[in-house]
């Protein structure tokens, strides 16, 4: 997809801060961290391999489409340098991927390489809970893409992935500090939402809106009931919130919408690197990367990775 724009990183000043990214892991346990994950990085190396075959295929049988899928195609090259990055020995991203394996069949349309992009999102999944911490945040990250490079290609499907998902629980203090984090970004985005329906007209775009909103207010709710079975007092809302810019038509509402879900990407890729919460985390991820796409944001490769660009101008004050 095309690299991020400044204005896609503005968002509420408040749910900005809420949701700093966390920081790489403790450089005095990467070694070991590295030596667990080599494995889950080659076995996705190799997923990532045969999805560029497959692009590489459609790219020659659909030369039209060459802009619409060599951005995307660039994405999938951005996920495996990430990948491949404690992986020194690995072939560089540049050289010509691997054929795709015999369990797969090779991509020739679009159609197939939207369903490639689902298959290789849910093996991204697959890997989350024996990975650690920061390739669990990629992991999730990667399959998120790959959700809204699917959609953008035609396939709004699900994301099969390998077993049944555990039930959430937040007891640990980490995972408490982090799902505290995602319900106050969500009590944000719900608020930027009442201010982004009192703008949308009558239609398809105010239905779009008031789901958007409802999804906010069911996750902020589920979040509140996961803390409180596990102990934890949940943040509070506050009053109000600065808006980053005036919202004052439908364009504007669009464009507020869309910045609310790229910063609660942050959030929850950060949600993603816990141990008990990430596949439910790892949905929110996806979710919000998906809305973000529908209102027109530009994402980045890896949705909520991304850190916002510091020379952004600095928010304005409006509702709150």
């Amino acid at each position: 997809m095309p690299a991020p724009t400044r204005r896609s990183f503005l968002a509420l000043g408040a749910l900005a801060l809420l949701c700093g990214c966390t920081s790489g892991p403790d450089k005095a346990r990467r070694p070991a961290v590295e030596d667990a994950d080599r494995p889950l990085r080659l076995r996705q190396l190799a997923a990532t391999d045969a999805l560029l075959a497959d692009y590489d295929a459609v790219l020659a049988a659909n030369p039209g489409d060459a802009d619409r899928l060599g951005n995307l195609r660039d994405d999938v090259v951005q996920h495996r340098e990430a990948l491949a990055q404690s992986l020194p020995a690995a072939s560089p991203a540049s050289s010509p991927a691997a054929s795709p394996s015999a369990s797969s069949p090779a991509a020739r349309t679009v159609a197939d390489l939207a369903a490639a992009e689902l298959r290789t999102a849910g093996l991204r999944l697959a890997d989350l809970a024996a990975a650690s911490p920061a390739l669990a945040r990629m992991l999730a990250s990667a399959s998120a893409s790959g959700a809204a490079h699917a959609a953008a290609l035609g396939d709004t499907g699900p994301i099969a992935a390998d077993g049944p998902s555990p039930a959430p629980s937040a007891s640990a203090a980490a995972d408490t500090e982090a799902l505290q984090s995602a319900l106050a970004a969500e009590h944000a985005a719900v608020y930027g939402y009442g201010v982004v329906g009192a703008f949308l007209p009558a239609g398809p775009q105010r239905e779009d809106g008031r789901a958007a909103y409802a999804a906010h207010q069911s996750r902020r709710d589920a979040w509140q009931r996961l803390l409180a079975a596990g102990g934890a007092s949940p943040t509070a809302a506050a009053p109000g919130y600065r808006l980053p810019f005036p919202v004052k038509d439908a364009a504007t509402a669009g464009q507020l919408a869309a910045h609310l879900e790229i910063q609660l990407t942050a959030a929850y890729a950060d949600l993603c690197a816990t141990t008990a919460l990430r596949p439910q985390a790892a949905t929110a991820l996806r979710e919000c990367t998906l809305r973000a796409a529908h209102w027109g944001a530009d994402l980045p490769a890896l949705p909520g990775l991304t850190p916002a660009d510091p020379a952004d101008p600095a928010p304005t004050t409006g509702a709150g």
